[in-house]
């Protein structure tokens, strides 16, 4: 074992705990990284335990994402009864949209409903970037971002897939927060309840761009996500309206994703697992210009409630998912203390490392 290696396994599990923090308690978040984790160990090796799903995610977009390429990012989530997007979601995909422009002079699209397409543009400027809502002006704009509202209408849905898929095939996608149908083409809130009519369709553009072989990532804190469906084992077992007949609205199949994904990320708050990504990714590149800071953090949930997205409770309050502006920027300043750190020790602990790794208690973990 190397102390690279050594690094990376201890910031990636202090990262995924940031990620996976509980302040609710209820402990869903923890039953999610347990089926997550499970799927980025070494079969077959002999006390093996789990890549840290912050280190194996960026390790994932830096080996498919193409210097200057498209990368869609598909996210936004309507909430019943209040027929507004949500704050989980838009944040997180524009952290990582700024460091996909960055970090790799990528051109992100994100892909919304048309509920949260306002404010994707206000969160874009209010990073510095540009919204784009021609696709064309996308290519030509060096710091670009563009939005793109999908459909509704199922019906619709697989023409608009090949459309955007003619109009330019991404290196990547990624769902964060998005909606996904189950096997019976329902989709659901938390409590199993049908919102179908309130969602847009892109879980199909999702599916569309797998077959035609993009490689994927999805991001979620439930499983009735976008691309979750890949934890189903997990999530039919332990998450409340999960299992086949457990959701509230008669459909019979439970509020499971179909769509899986090849990368999932979990958190107890989606928008943590991206902001967890970026830090990796400022690692792993050796650009700290790439985290996600609690500065940023707090314009963008003031830009957010201004721009009309709410808070479950629906509430358009600097909140997400119920938990305050001040618990999301303390995420985001520790992740960033963690990669501070790890990279002002690299040397002054040298000694500790070596010394660390001859007594073989990792030697097994990576």
């Amino acid at each position: 074992m190397t102390q690279r290696e050594l690094t990376e396994y201890n910031l990636g599990k202090s990262l995924d705990a940031l990620m996976h923090l509980d302040p609710r308690g209820y402990g869903v978040c923890t039953i999610l990284y347990h089926g997550a984790a499970q799927r980025t160990g070494k079969p077959g090796v002999p006390g093996n335990l789990p890549v840290p799903l912050s280190i194996h995610g960026a390790r994932h977009m830096m080996a498919h994402i193409s210097r200057g390429s498209l990368v869609y990012i598909i996210t936004g989530f309507v909430l019943h009864p209040y027929n507004r997007a949500e704050t989980d979601g838009p944040p997180g995909a524009l952290a990582l949209a700024r460091a996909l422009v960055e970090g790799f002079d990528a051109k992100p699209l994100i892909i919304c409903p048309e509920e949260a397409a306002a404010a994707m543009a206000a969160l874009i400027e209010t990073a510095g970037l540009s919204a784009e809502t021609d696709l064309e002006e996308l290519k030509r704009s060096p710091r670009g971002v563009g939005v793109y509202t999908f459909t509704k209408e199922a019906g619709e849905a697989p023409a608009r897939a090949a459309e955007l898929m003619a109009w330019g095939k991404p290196s990547y996608v990624i769902a964060i927060e998005a909606p996904g149908a189950n096997d019976r083409g329902v989709y659901h809130n938390a409590v199993g309840r049908d919102v179908s009519a309130l969602e847009a369709k892109s879980d199909v553009l999702f599916a569309s761009l797998q077959k035609a072989g993009t490689p994927s990532l999805a991001i979620g804190d439930l499983g009735n996500e976008c691309g979750m469906g890949t934890l189903r084992d997990t999530l039919i077992w332990y998450v409340p309206y999960a299992a086949p007949g457990g959701c509230s609205c008669g459909c019979g199949g439970g509020i499971v994703a179909q769509t899986g994904a090849e990368v999932v990320i979990t958190a107890t708050v989606s928008n943590w697992a991206a902001y967890g990504l970026c830090a990796a990714l400022g690692y792993l590149l050796g650009r700290m210009d790439l985290l996600h800071t609690p500065e940023l953090e707090a314009r963008l949930l003031a830009a957010a409630a201004e721009a009309g997205l709410v808070d479950m409770y629906g509430e358009a309050i600097p909140a997400v998912d119920g938990l305050n502006s001040t618990i999301s920027m303390s995420i985001t300043t520790l992740m960033g203390e963690c990669v501070t750190n790890v990279m002002a020790h690299k040397e002054k602990c040298k000694i500790w490392f070596a010394k660390t790794i001859e007594r073989a208690f990792f030697q097994n973990l990576v």
